[in-house]
């Protein structure tokens, strides 16, 4: 369901092969990028340009970014196709076809950045090396996106979400004590694209005050390794890592998900003594747990998790959810029930934003960064789109 209440942002309409390019405030009109890409690491990297302005020309086989068929849920298209591919032009060019190897050569030489997610080498070999068009192009600012990185024992292995989120050791602190779990969305892309997305806004700016570009490098696996930190270093100075404790939080108690007598659930958040205490005396109306010697520092509570947890379970089960919200509400107390995504779906908080597809139109999540100036988002494009345009322009 799509509430009509929600705020709303419309795409430019579909008018012309190409997207406009013409858009005075937007903060990277004028930049040219040039993206060999698929799946959604590059591309989610690529859309938050374009969502800036840029000019993305996304460059794919014949067959399309595989991404295209992950599933058909979306008037036919893609749901992760049309997230990540808004406002950007698909040419569909052979990297082993001579002709389409000297157009993207040409595009290259009048780009600002080049980004590319190929297994590791393939770009060179088909005579993208990022360095080497450095050298050429002394401002082209160029991003190199892998699995693993570009050298080291798994240089070569290949690297999807999942596999990423088990290698670094993310599924083993997430899930129910009896098993690990996943992420429930692609993490691992996301921090990717993320972090992808930040160098090159560094790159730029640095370009801005230098005037030459720079070489940009982002794994799957050092984006992830980066967001386990924390438990890295519990670990190797405290010895031990965090367990997995599904809805709780592994070294602060009371902080997890408790059942309502409607079959609900709501989790609450304690962050310091005096948090805790508004929670005995104003929600629960149990002052002496407040003065229970097991439960005065969190680190005790987290020591009697357990009886915490079931002494806080028996006073909420006999509430509704809409009880214990509003008593956690008037004691201004961190709170959140645990939706479903149909809950979201309907949640008053939630943006969205209307891009056009080849299908129809989509709505989308709007974008979490809000500008003053009213924001419009280009479409998501079919497979080739732009090619004669393209081929045109750069002849």
């Amino acid at each position: 369901m799509i509430l009509s209440s929600q705020p709303r942002y419309h795409s430019a309409e579909m008018t012309h092969p190409s997207p406009p390019r013409s858009r005075s405030s937007a903060p990277l009109d004028g930049v040219l990028v040039l993206s060999i890409e698929q799946a959604v690491a590059a591309p989610y990297c690529s859309s938050r340009l374009a969502d800036a302005g840029a000019r993305v020309i996304k460059v794919e086989r014949a067959e399309g970014d595989f991404a295209r068929g992950y599933d058909r849920l979306v008037h036919g298209e893609s749901s992760y196709f049309v997230w990540v591919n808004r406002g950007k032009e698909s040419l569909v060019a052979d990297l082993k076809q001579a002709d389409d190897v000297a157009l993207l050569r040409r595009i290259v030489a009048r780009a600002d950045v080049f980004i590319q997610n190929l297994v590791p080498g393939a770009a060179a070999r088909a005579g993208f090396d990022s360095a080497e068009l450095r050298r050429q192009y002394p401002r082209l600012i160029t991003c190199d996106i892998s699995g693993y990185g570009e050298d080291g024992p798994y240089r070569d292995m290949k690297a999807y979400d999942l596999l990423i989120q088990c290698e670094t050791g993310l599924a083993a602190i997430t899930g129910v004590p009896d098993q690990p779990g996943r992420v429930g969305v692609s993490v691992v892309d996301i921090a990717c694209g993320m972090h992808a997305h930040t160098g090159i806004l560094q790159a730029l700016y640095q370009r801005e005050r230098t005037g030459l570009g720079s070489g940009i490098a982002v794994s799957l696996f050092d984006s992830v390794a980066d967001w386990m930190t924390v438990p890295l270093l519990q670990f190797d100075y405290g010895g031990r890592a965090p367990e997995r404790v599904g809805l709780n939080h592994p070294t602060i108690a009371p902080y997890g998900a408790f059942a309502t007598a409607d079959g609900k659930q709501v989790v609450i958040s304690i962050q310091s003594e005096r948090e805790w205490r508004d929670l005995c005396v104003r929600v629960l109306e149990r002052s002496d747990m407040a003065e229970d010697p097991r439960f005065e520092s969190n680190p005790k509570r987290v020591a009697h998790r357990p009886a915490l947890d079931d002494a806080i379970g028996a006073i909420f089960s006999g509430w509704t959810q809409g009880e214990v919200t509003a008593r956690l509400k008037a004691a201004k107390l961190a709170f959140a029930s645990v939706n479903q995504v149909s809950d979201l779906s309907e949640h008053p908080q939630l943006r969205r934003v209307s891009v056009d597809s080849p299908s129809g139109p989509v709505e989308l999540v709007a974008p979490p960064v809000r500008v003053l100036d009213p924001q419009t988002l280009r479409p998501v494009p079919a497979l080739g789109a732009h090619d004669a345009a393209i081929r045109q322009e750069f002849a």
